[in-house]
């Protein structure tokens, strides 16, 4: 078992990018595992595969997960609109339409599953608190108690070996990621964060993520190189 290695939940966007840089540049190798989960933008699985090609992880897995049969999300559920022009002020009050019930704890799940069968003990994901629509699995609160059930609920940490979950960017904003992502040399439009792309791989510009997203980029004095409508 390699201490500095571990699994990253990479979904194509802008969060889990950084996280894969930053986590490369302090040494460690990472096995990427990506969702097939019935999103509307399955675009972004095509970005997840570049990165994971691009920057040479030691595996991609992308695993098919139908959470689209649950519905009750603007992610999965096409008879929910995704939200559009939003103030920053509006994105930041409430959990919004685009929350999917349980995400982050089911994907952690598996990435926990994968990491196990593979006597791994890192878990690295790039959810953030401050920019992120209020997420209830985005919080500091979250990430200690996955940690703490990883490591009451596996024959690995039942051995002795503890599991940890990096979340680098929990309390960083996005301008503050964006800053981070660009100093290491990332390439930020090989990346998509947008809730509802349109035709030829473009984002709307105008969902909650593009707005975050186009603000950050923005504050800092750059050009989101991602191409919109």
């Amino acid at each position: 078992m390699s201490t500095k290695e571990g699994v990253l939940l990479l979904s194509g966007g802008l969060d889990s990018a950084t996280v894969l840089v930053m986590a490369q540049a302090e040494g460690w190798t990472l096995h990427g595992l990506s969702f097939d989960y019935g999103q509307k933008q399955s675009v972004e699985l095509q970005h997840a595969k570049r990165l994971a090609a691009h920057y040479k992880l030691a595996s991609h897995t992308i695993f098919n997960l139908d959470l689209a049969q649950f519905g009750s999300s603007a992610l999965t559920d096409t008879a929910i609109e995704v939200p559009k022009n939003r103030s920053l002020q509006a994105i930041g009050a409430g959990i919004p339409s685009t929350y999917v019930p349980a995400r982050n704890t089911v994907f952690l799940s598996l990435a926990l599953a994968l990491a196990e069968s593979r006597d791994l003990r890192h878990l690295f994901l790039g959810i953030n608190v401050l920019d992120y629509s209020g997420y209830p699995d985005c919080r500091p609160e979250f990430v200690t108690a996955f940690t703490a059930l990883a490591n009451a609920a596996t024959r690995a940490a039942d051995g002795g070996a503890a599991y940890q979950v990096h979340a680098p960017l929990i309390d960083k904003t996005k301008a503050q990621i964006v800053v981070q992502g660009l100093a290491l040399g990332l390439d930020y439009g090989m990346t998509r964060s947008c809730y509802d792309v349109v035709e030829e791989g473009r984002s709307c510009g105008a969902c909650d993520a593009c707005i975050l997203r186009l603000a950050a980029f923005a504050e800092v004095g750059e050009v989101d190189p991602a191409p919109y409508v």
